[in-house]
C-alpha cells in the first residue's frame, strides 16, 4: 500500500463531501416541490400528453424563479453540517414552470473551498399551498407557497425562497 491512501482524515472527508452533496440535493428537491400544486379536476378518459400536463393549468400564477434567502432562518451564506465538516451554501435558485416541472440550482463551497453548483430535476403538483416534488431519480419532497414565498424542509433544515421579479 502507498502511504496517505488509508488515512483516516482523507476517508472522512470523503464521507462527508458525499453525505453532503446527498443533502444539498434533498434540498434543492425540497424547494422544487413547493413550487409546484396538483390538479384539482378528474383526469379525461384519454390519457394527458404527461402527467405534468394536467397540473399545468394551474401552475401560471407561481410559475416562475424563487430565490433562496435563508436556511433556518439564516441569511446566506450558511454553513450545512451533517457529520463532520460542512458545506456553505452560498445561493440557490427554485424555478416553476408552467408546464408542471421545476428545478432547483444550489451553489455551494466545499470544505476543501472548492466551489461546486449542483441542479436537480423534478415534477410538481399543487394543492392549494402544498407543493409536492417528485425529483428525478429520488424521492418526494413537500413545501408550501405562500404568496411569493416558498419554503421547503429537507433533513432538518428549513429553506426559504421568495420570488424573483
Amino acid at each position: 500500500m502507498r502511504p496517505g491512501l488509508c488515512r483516516p482524515s482523507a476517508f472522512t472527508e470523503a464521507v462527508t463531501r458525499f453525505v453532503l452533496c446527498c443533502i444539498l440535493c434533498a434540498l434543492t428537491a425540497c424547494v422544487l416541490l413547493s413550487g409546484c400544486r396538483r390538479a384539482e379536476t378528474p383526469r379525461p378518459a384519454t390519457p394527458a400528453s404527461s402527467p405534468a400536463a394536467a397540473d399545468a393549468a394551474k401552475l401560471p400564477d407561481i410559475a416562475g424563479s424563487y430565490t433562496l434567502v435563508s436556511i433556518n432562518g439564516t441569511p446566506l451564506p450558511f454553513t450545512v453540517t451533517h457529520e463532520g465538516p460542512g458545506i456553505q451554501v452560498t445561493s440557490g435558485t427554485f424555478t416553476i414552470r408552467p408546464d408542471g416541472t421545476c428545478a432547483t440550482v444550489t451553489a455551494f463551497v466545499m470544505a476543501s473551498g472548492q466551489a461546486q453548483s449542483r441542479e436537480v430535476n423534478a415534477t410538481c403538483t399543487r394543492d392549494g399551498s402544498r407543493l409536492t416534488m417528485q425529483w428525478q431519480g429520488a424521492g418526494v419532497t413537500n413545501g408550501t407557497i405562500e404568496g411569493d414565498t416558498f419554503t421547503m424542509e429537507n433533513e432538518g433544515q428549513l429553506f426559504l425562497y421568495r420570488k424573483t421579479r
